[in-house]
């Protein structure tokens, strides 16, 4: 804090704030300023907007993007959004977090839609009553955001109607079956999960509604975007895998409007992040021979047991099948013989009990729908679960405390037991 001088404030008078640092009265600047002002000349490749990720893997980069950008925030608006002008959109994401910037203000701009803006934390009653009093026709959500509507239970719907609604999507995190099903349940609509990230500034894969839903699937690339699955070998190397379902690593072919252009302060970082004009997503994926991709897990959340690979959103979806089960996030931990068991940790909806039965019962579910190997061997019931203020779950701060490890960065980990729910990219 040393070297900030001023600090703006609004409806107080100029003032001392401390050694070396002035407070300034907003409105008796702004009264003094020249009712006209020369506008910068900028390009499209000059720097204009800094986000940061949500601190998930690690310490939150600063991803820095372009005016470019806004291309792919309009192309993607009509393409994975389907936004038109007579719209009434809610994209219920911070402005703080990239989804929330870049489609909760910058593309209902470009589309000139009307957009809802609500700064109250998340309240199922008080959300299906915008969806329905504010005629909403287009809305943007997170899994995070879903799942507590299914916790909330089908009844916390069942006073509201939503004749407008005609599309609804998500992101954030990768949304399981159950949750799409539930959207056509008590919505009246399924969700149409879509992929990107941070770094790419845009949505870069979806499920369009002008395909079919694979519930589970992210979708498939939108036109313009070139994605792949890659192996890396021992040497280093990276080559494509063109063979359908098999894991790799998500690579995306550079060049499109929002792709990032720079890791604040971290130059490094941002080179280590391509190779062959391809940026490295860190997101191991499948890809299915009709084209759409399955999300496996963050490469730094995957679990290696007995000579498996085993992806969190797997088990954290089974589980998520039960009726009893809101949410769950799955670890790794260590084990002399096979390297690590899955655990999972578990919150249950209301009117379920989180006792020995019903984890013996989540066990069982697990083994038949996963197969011993992959199903978690432990399973533990908890109150809720950390997310990242943008409504990420952070696994990495759950296998911290399960093994008494530094917590690390948890600069954006929530404060609220109700998280503002949603960022964009996973």
């Amino acid at each position: 804090m040393n070297s900030v001088r001023y600090f703006i404030v609004v409806d107080a008078d100029d003032n001392d704030a401390g050694p070396g640092t002035v407070s300034l009265n907003f409105w008796r600047r702004m009264d003094a300023v020249d009712d006209v002002a020369p506008i910068e000349v900028t390009t499209p490749d000059d720097p204009a907007l800094l986000h940061f990720t949500s601190g998930t893997t690690g310490t939150p980069k600063g991803a820095i993007h372009v005016h470019g950008a806004m291309t792919m925030h309009y192309l993607t608006g009509s393409y994975a959004l389907d936004l038109h002008p007579d719209d009434i959109f809610w994209c219920t994401a911070d402005p703080g977090w990239v989804t929330g910037m870049s489609y909760g203000v910058i593309t209902p701009l470009l589309h000139g839609v009307t957009s809802i803006i609500d700064e109250s934390e998340f309240d199922a009653d008080r959300w299906y009553r915008i969806l329905q009093d504010q005629n909403v026709t287009v809305w943007y959500t997170a899994p995070t955001a879903i799942r507590m509507l299914i916790k909330a239970g089908p009844e916390a719907a069942q006073d509201y109607r939503f004749p407008r609604l005609r599309f609804v999507a998500s992101v954030g995190e990768p949304l399981n079956p159950e949750a799409v099903w539930w959207g056509k349940r008590v919505l009246g609509l399924p969700i149409h999960d879509n992929w990107w990230q941070t770094e790419t500034g845009g949505i870069m894969i979806a499920n369009t509604p002008a395909f079919d839903i694979k519930p589970g699937s992210m979708g498939r690339p939108l036109p313009g975007v070139d994605a792949y699955i890659v192996h890396h070998g021992d040497d280093g190397s990276v080559s494509v895998i063109d063979q359908p379902d098999v894991e790799g690593e998500l690579a995306l072919k550079t060049g499109w409007p929002s792709m990032f252009r720079g890791y604040l302060h971290q130059e490094d970082r941002y080179r280590k992040s391509f190779t062959d004009d391809m940026y490295l997503t860190g997101d191991l994926v499948k890809r299915d021979s009709d084209g759409y991709i399955w999300f496996v897990g963050r490469a730094d959340d995957v679990i290696k047991s007995a000579g498996h690979l085993i992806g969190p959103f797997e088990v954290e979806s089974a589980l998520t099948d039960h009726p009893a089960v809101a949410e769950a996030a799955v670890i790794g931990t260590p084990d002399p013989t096979v390297g690590e068991v899955v655990k999972a940790f578990v919150t249950v909806k209301d009117g379920f009990d989180a006792d020995d039965g019903l984890r013996r019962e989540l066990l069982g579910h697990a083994r038949k729908r996963l197969g011993a190997a992959v199903a978690p061997k432990h399973i533990e019931f908890v109150d809720s679960l950390p997310h990242t203020r943008s409504g990420k779950i952070m696994r990495r701060l759950l296998k911290a405390r399960e093994l008494g490890l530094p917590e690390g960065d948890t600069s954006t980990i929530e404060s609220a037991p109700n998280p503002p729910v949603t960022e964009a990219s996973r």
